[in-house]
């Protein structure tokens, strides 16, 4: 148990790092009070740390590095004083933003390569460098930040068509294939309009938004998002969730692949694949058995009395057998059909829409937004 000098925060942190490591099969023991020497010692399968927990609530890398440079100094020494035990640093925050873990621990690699080190946050993510240790390694899911129990509002920053020119200011830093929008630097709002093909007055609006949330840099020559991971964390509150689908099937029961692309390809501009079906044609894929999603600017009209005019009638709605694909009205349907690029043949959403859209899905939906915003977006962070 810690001592009594411990912070109530230091004191919870070492019950949660110490019911982390039981959970696991590790036999935990805890420092005496008054003691000198790591504040828990774990042993499993013939090995034994000694671990150096420190605890703040501040999410800062200059809050977090100085605290974990302390613990691997402490971890250390005990380490040297003691047979057989190696030495283990761990930090815990109550919120941890996902650049600062990937900070921490590249700092850890280079800085501290020689001790196992640990990052824990009260909201359930932890991730450690060190021989057995991998098993405790979880990614928390993704959620948008909360005050007062409430969702932060997402205002007018994430309309429409804002939506759709934060894509183009960050489309240059994605890889290619993964967004159809310029690639290019904008010194003003008139420049950014010109390439994103919206008014001068919308685009400075957004800009003058972007201002007042502190999320554009105003010292640099072209415009430059800051802040990015409070951005994608205020971007997310924005994600559909209980859409009301559309279940359809091909009445054409064959080379069903074919007939999606053949649809998708004579309603081009008002449809594409979304979601999981988007992320496997993106190459980022992490999710199996879920139907095909086709994203729609507006529910189509299927009118059996003209068979051949109308490209939807090759779908059956609401069928008595599995569905071929869902049908979903685009929440933002100008973010989400110009960000659409071609790939294999067909338009498929772009892989920030992906991200948004499958977020809140009720099949995996977080996990393969984790997927897509670990390969992607974080290094954008």
């Amino acid at each position: 148990m810690p001592s009594p000098k411990t912070s109530e925060r230091t004191a919870q942190a070492l019950q949660r790092v110490a019911a982390m490591f039981e959970a696991k099969g590790w036999k935990v023991l805890a420092s005496e009070p008054g003691s000198t020497g790591p504040d828990l010692v774990v042993r499993r399968r013939g090995k034994r740390y000694g671990v150096v927990l420190k605890a703040t609530s501040e999410g800062r890398a200059d809050r977090v590095i100085p605290l974990l440079s302390q613990a691997v100094l402490e971890a250390r020494a005990y380490a040297l004083q003691s047979r057989g035990s190696m030495p283990l640093a761990v930090v815990h925050v109550d919120h941890a933003p996902r650049a600062l873990i990937a900070n921490v621990m590249a700092f850890a690699q280079e800085f501290a390569a020689e001790v196992a080190v640990g990052f824990v946050s009260a909201e359930g993510a932890s991730e450690f460098l060190g021989d057995g240790l991998a098993d405790l390694n979880v990614s928390a899911p993704f959620r948008p930040r909360q005050v007062r129990g409430t969702l932060i509002p997402a205002d007018n920053l994430f309309s429409d068509l804002n939506q759709w020119m934060l894509k183009v200011l960050l489309a240059p830093e994605l890889p290619e294939g993964m967004l159809n929008a310029p690639r290019g630097q904008y010194r003003n709002g008139v420049e950014l309009a010109r390439a994103a093909q919206v008014s001068a007055m919308t685009a400075s609006r957004f800009l003058q938004q972007l201002r007042r949330e502190r999320f554009l840099r105003e010292s640099q020559e072209f415009l430059t998002l800051v802040q990015r991971e409070e951005l994608f964390e205020r971007w997310s509150s924005v994600a559909p969730y209980g859409t009301a689908d559309v279940p359809a099937r091909f009445l054409a029961n064959i080379q069903i692949e074919d007939r999606v692309q053949e649809l998708l390809n004579k309603v081009e501009g008002d449809a594409c694949l979304g979601l999981f079906a988007a992320a496997d044609g993106l190459r980022m894929g992490h999710v199996s058995g879920v139907p095909r999603y086709i994203c729609v600017r507006r529910m189509p009209r299927f009118n059996r009395a003209s068979p051949g005019s109308n490209p939807w009638n090759a779908l059956l709605p609401f069928p008595k057998e599995a569905p071929h694909v869902l049908l979903r009205v685009a929440r933002f349907p100008e973010s989400t059909f110009r960000g659409a690029v071609r790939r294999d043949g067909v338009m498929v959403a772009d892989v920030i829409q992906v991200w948004l859209d499958v977020l809140n899905h009720p099949t995996r939906g977080r996990e393969q937004a984790e997927h897509i915003f670990r390969k992607v977006l974080l290094p954008l962070v």
